[in-house]
């Protein structure tokens, strides 16, 4: 592996695994989605992509969540499906999240970004709970590699490998 590889979080196929179809890849990549996962995986047309991955930020069962995490940036994860060289290609996006009276507004981050990103938020809280006892109310932790990290195993197991896009086009 080289540097680049590294940091852009490539990864290749796996040796000796037969690499599945793009259909069979994109059904993999979608039976990722459950309701008890933080990210959802959806088509990614409106981005002109084949698949999108994002953190469930506006989803009302789990902004509440994100919004007692602090949570400020929503992280994405663009795909394509290179067939040809049987890579997934990926590009990182982040917006920022302002929280009004505990609901998500979107905005665009006023700074550029546009590669490969690594972040982690964590957090727990304890006080009294509907009962009176005192107890853990939320526990909590993001990590853009938990997200990637299941993206990069189920193309792993499809036999495609993945490719960080830095620079260039997706």
């Amino acid at each position: 592996m080289g540097i680049l590889d590294f940091l852009t979080g490539s990864k290749a196929a796996p040796a000796g695994l037969p690499r599945r179809s793009p259909g069979e890849l994109r059904e993999a990549l979608l039976a990722l989605n459950r309701d008890s996962s933080p990210f959802l995986v959806r088509d990614g047309a409106p981005e002109n992509a084949d698949l999108v991955a994002e953190w469930k930020v506006v989803d009302a069962a789990w902004y509440e969540i994100f919004a007692k995490a602090g949570i400020s940036k929503v992280f994405k994860v663009l795909m394509a499906l290179d067939a040809e060289k049987g890579v997934v290609r990926s590009l990182d996006q982040e917006w920022s999240v302002e929280w009004r009276a505990g609901v998500p507004e979107l905005a665009m981050s006023g700074e550029a970004f546009r590669g490969q990103k690594f972040e982690l938020s964590f957090g727990t809280a304890y006080a009294f709970t509907e009962t009176l006892a005192y107890g853990q109310v939320y526990n909590y932790r993001f990590s853009t590699q938990e997200m990637k990290g299941q993206l990069q195993d189920v193309a792993a197991k499809m036999g495609w490998g993945w490719r960080g896009v830095a620079f260039g086009k997706l």
